[in-house]
């Protein structure tokens, strides 16, 4: 029975939705995206981090957009025809995520995911935080994203 049980673990399927940063590919939980976006004009919010574009209304609500390019540290990128916004939901916070384009949506079998190596994770490097997993693809590597600490970093005061 209990082979039973580590088999279907292992023949489980992960459902993201992968995305581009550069040159980079990434996923994230699919049943934590609502909606995928083309860009619109998003309002600045003074006094906020770096990262933070501004809020945009979304058939009346309020949301706030992070462009993940600036939160983890890369190049600034312009915004152009492929550019996206990722509308997730994260324990009740409803954001909005820059992205350079969106690719496809996988079914990643469990036993493909594997934990990111120490030296990327534990090196304190902009993004490294939010590695939930890296995934083995036939002819790449896929950076599972940890939506919940990336949301959580960002919406929730420091204590500095």
């Amino acid at each position: 029975m209990a082979d039973n049980v580590k088999q279907t673990q292992k023949d489980d399927l992960e459902q993201m939705v992968t995305f581009n940063l550069g040159h980079e590919v990434f996923g994230v939980n699919i049943l934590q995206v609502q909606e995928i976006n083309r860009m619109v004009e998003i309002t600045a919010v003074p006094h906020t981090e770096n990262y933070v574009e501004g809020i945009i209304n979304l058939r009346g609500k309020v949301i706030p957009i992070i462009d993940l390019r600036k939160k983890f540290g890369l190049e600034t990128k312009e915004h152009d025809n492929h550019t996206r916004i990722i509308v997730v939901d994260v324990g009740g916070e409803t954001v909005g995520l820059v992205v350079d384009g969106v690719s496809e949506v996988l079914r990643v079998p469990a036993g493909s995911l594997e934990e990111a190596p120490k030296l990327v994770t534990g090196g304190g490097h902009a993004g490294a935080d939010y590695i939930r997993s890296v995934a083995k693809l036939d002819d790449r590597l896929l950076i599972y994203l940890d939506l919940d600490k990336i949301i959580s970093s960002s919406v929730l005061p420091s204590n500095t």
